[in-house]
């Protein structure tokens, strides 16, 4: 007889999978790579979710090739932050969620609990949009129905219940390989201008001189580190066995880093494909327009034919599903970090889904057809407030030396770190300002 599970389950609760994947000390280091593999590739799902796409979308549109250099450079800022997450986590042995509940106390800790949770539905309503889009293009069904279609991928968390982590991670692989060949077959039909691509890479200070570049640009650094991500992969990181010595963890470390910053450079390279890909197909030197993600698939028509628009489906499709299986984890990693609350995996995604999909019906009911691109953006801006909640604690615990012992940050990640802290926050209150029509 079916029932539905009451305890939380393998593979989306952390702690039923904590220390699975073994890794054998005389294996061969092509061996222990490919064992460390994983992690980051759930980490990296977050780099390429659709309100990535959208603000990847605008910048193409609207000034070519030119902010090409943003990504690159916001990503590069992400594996910076990802590594210190890692590194705490293996370090530790605990996630940064659970660092928080011990050392700011339960009032502050409760706190950061409903501002990770607040991120992880924000990015559940981006990917409820993404997703509906990616119906409506590969269904014919309007975006309404496409929205409450988003509510059965609950049915995919309860039919992997018991099953293992790296199952997990080989359907993340796949996914991003589907998103990775859609995007880059769109690329061979509509052939850009290489020449003009490297120009773009080269950071240009004259590229973001004026207004609308400069906070298009913030909005791909707004949508570029997520918040949840750095409680989620200082837990997911510990699905490994390490021993508990100075030398396994860095060992640990360093396989892990290369995992982290291989998976975030391949979220790099898809993220910088879906500018390209809009820098060709849409920008009109002499009338530049923007153009949103609602309207992409249709000017791809003229260059590639139909089947354009079915690779973007495919791929915003494969966008959204990905995030399923990464944000039911996240939210698992919080409660349990936070509040010491652990709840059946389907519950735990059917709240998140629900709590996205209410707004995301009522915004595509008042806003219309047209209105995923707006929404997308609003959900990158209710993102950019969260950030700073989980960037200062993870640079403050990896930067004490009574929590992390030797693996605490040295002089030169510490400046590093602070930096970044300092010009993602400015940069996501500066959109946040823009956004409300304050200046």
């Amino acid at each position: 007889m079916f029932g539905l599970p009451t305890t939380a389950t393998a593979p989306f609760c952390p702690a039923e999978v904590a220390g699975t994947v073994t890794v054998p000390q005389n294996a061969p280091l092509w061996k222990k790579i490919a064992r460390f593999a994983g992690p980051g590739l759930l980490i990296s799902v977050g780099y390429m979710d659709p309100g990535n796409w959208a603000t990847s979308i605008q910048a193409g549109s609207q000034y070519g090739y030119q902010l090409l250099f943003v990504v690159i450079l916001s990503s590069l800022a992400a594996i910076v932050l990802q590594c210190l997450s890692m590194r705490l986590g293996i370090a530790t042995g605990k996630d940064l969620a659970v660092h928080c509940r011990e050392q700011y106390g339960p009032r502050v800790g409760k706190m950061q609990w409903f501002f990770a949770e607040v991120a992880i539905v924000a990015c559940d309503f981006a990917e409820v949009l993404g997703s509906a889009l990616a119906f409506k293009l590969l269904l014919g069904v309007s975006l309404p129905v496409g929205v409450l279609l988003t509510a059965f991928d609950t049915l995919i968390v309860l039919g992997l219940k018991g099953k293992g982590f790296r199952q997990i991670e080989a359907i993340i692989l796949g996914l991003i390989v589907t998103i990775g060949v859609c995007l880059f077959a769109e690329l061979l039909f509509i052939k850009p201008d290489w020449h003009g691509v490297l120009a773009g890479a080269v950071p240009s200070l004259q590229a973001i001189s004026s207004q609308e570049p400069l906070y298009l640009a913030i909005g791909i650094l707004g949508a570029t580190v997520m918040p949840h991500n750095l409680y989620l992969h200082s837990s997911v990181v510990q699905t490994r066995v390490v021993a508990k010595n100075d030398g396994a963890r860095r060992e640990a470390i360093s396989l892990a880093r290369i995992d982290t910053i291989v998976s975030l450079l391949l979220a790099l390279v898809i993220n910088a494909a879906i500018l390209i890909l809009a820098g060709t197909a849409f920008f009109n030197p002499g009338n530049p327009v923007a153009i949103g993600i609602d309207d992409a698939y249709h000017l791809l028509d003229p260059f590639a034919g139909a089947a354009a628009a079915i690779l973007f489906g495919l791929a915003l499709l494969a966008s959204g599903q990905s995030s399923t299986f990464t944000g039911t984890i996240a939210g698992q990693v919080i409660m349990d970090g936070f509040l010491k609350l652990r709840i059946p995996c389907w519950q735990r995604r059917l709240i998140t889904r629900l709590l996205a999909l209410g707004p995301a019906l009522i915004g595509v009911l008042m806003l219309g057809e047209h209105s995923v691109g707006q929404l997308l953006v609003l959900s990158q801006v209710v993102l950019s407030l969260q950030l700073p909640f989980a960037m200062y604690p993870l640079i403050r615990l990896t930067t004490r030396s009574d929590i992390m012992g030797s693996f605490a940050n040295s002089r030169l990640t510490i400046l590093l770190a602070w930096t970044l802290f300092s010009v993602i926050s400015a940069a996501n209150l500066w959109l946040v300002v823009q956004a409300l029509g304050l200046v």
